[in-house]
């Protein structure tokens, strides 16, 4: 390295050695060196230094710097040091075929990093070309690596059957009562509820736009409606008719079904216009025990449909449900 660069600090010499004997290993002082002609040079690119040793390499242009880097033929990790997030951008995408994990720091992430060669455990560790051309079969990486991939071709009641997760065109099963009045252990996947049909009006609409404030013209005024190429009218908010979904769908009664503490997946498909009819099908898609916390999970994959049949919306709902029968419920 000497040869092309110039020692700037540490080098060659004895070096002063603190809780370690020098006869019983091999040290090298932290060692800088600064090579003038990056780009005519060869040794600072081609020989791995391992040890505390680096060589600045002075560089012009971002294009420049890329070019550089590239020239040690793969990586583990290249670090970024910038304050500009465009420069950020442009290096990472220029070194990132080159490097197995790219380090930005600037002034918002300095004190938390945790620096060049150490990754968070979930990140790839590994790299290109001389770096290994490989990866860490870290974190679930690893457990994948180990499992065996199987595709399996049925109708969608095997499917159900097999993966434990109902699948649209399975059988829809007759719960025999509400399926919000049974608790986590007696839902079976594919229990199904479907609700009565709901008129959506004018003053469904304005009611809920003045309640949320939601004023857009395509819910509010007919003419501009109009104009609009997707609705071609005055239509609901979707969120209306989620809201409304829920209202057709949900036992209010006290029971097994202790929060709603989320929506999936949500599509709107279909305009709904004043006069139109909506209902819902409610089917038990997924259900996960939480040990030792008395609940479950339930996923519901519900569709929202048109007094035509088709489907305006569809999504999960997921809530939280008591293990076993609530008492007085």
């Amino acid at each position: 390295l000497e040869r092309e660069a110039q020692v700037v600090c540490g080098g060659g010499g004895k070096s002063e050695l603190l809780g370690a004997d020098g006869d019983r290993g091999a040290f090298v002082a932290p060692t800088l060196l600064y090579c003038r002609d990056a780009a005519g040079a060869r040794a600072v690119h081609s020989v791995e230094a391992f040890g505390p040793v680096c060589t600045l390499l002075p560089y012009e242009a971002l294009d420049e710097a890329v070019a550089l880097a590239r020239r040690g033929d793969g990586s583990l990790v290249g670090s970024v040091f910038t304050a500009d997030d465009e420069v950020a951008a442009r290096l990472t995408l220029g070194l990132a075929p080159y490097h197995g994990r790219i380090l930005v720091v600037n002034r918002d992430c300095a004190k938390e990093s945790t620096g060049h060669g150490s990754p968070l455990p979930h990140l790839v560790h590994g790299g290109p070309g001389r770096a290994g051309g490989g990866e860490e079969m870290g974190g679930i990486r690893g457990v994948m690596h180990y499992m065996q991939r199987t595709a399996v071709q049925g109708t969608a009641d095997v499917l159900t059957a097999v993966t434990g997760r109902w699948v649209k065109g399975a059988r829809e099963r007759d719960p025999g009562a509400h399926p919000f009045r049974k608790p986590f252990a007696e839902l079976a996947i594919g229990d199904t509820f479907n609700s009565a049909e709901r008129e959506v009006t004018v003053a469904d609409i304005e009611r809920f736009a003045e309640l949320s404030g939601d004023r857009f013209y395509a819910h509010m005024d007919e003419a501009e409606a109009a104009r609009n190429p997707l609705f071609g009218g005055r239509v609901a908010h979707g969120y209306f008719l989620v809201s409304a979904a829920a209202g057709l769908f949900v036992e209010p009664a006290y029971g097994p079904v202790l929060a709603n503490y989320g929506i999936d997946n949500l599509r709107f498909i279909k305009p709904v216009k004043p006069g139109d009819r909506i209902k819902v099908r409610l089917t038990c898609k997924e259900k996960s025990l939480r040990a030792g916390a008395g609940y479950g999970e339930v996923r519901w994959d519900t569709s929202i449909t048109n007094d035509s049949g088709e489907v305006v919306a569809n999504y999960d709902v997921l809530t939280m449900v008591s293990e076993k029968r609530v008492p007085d419920a």
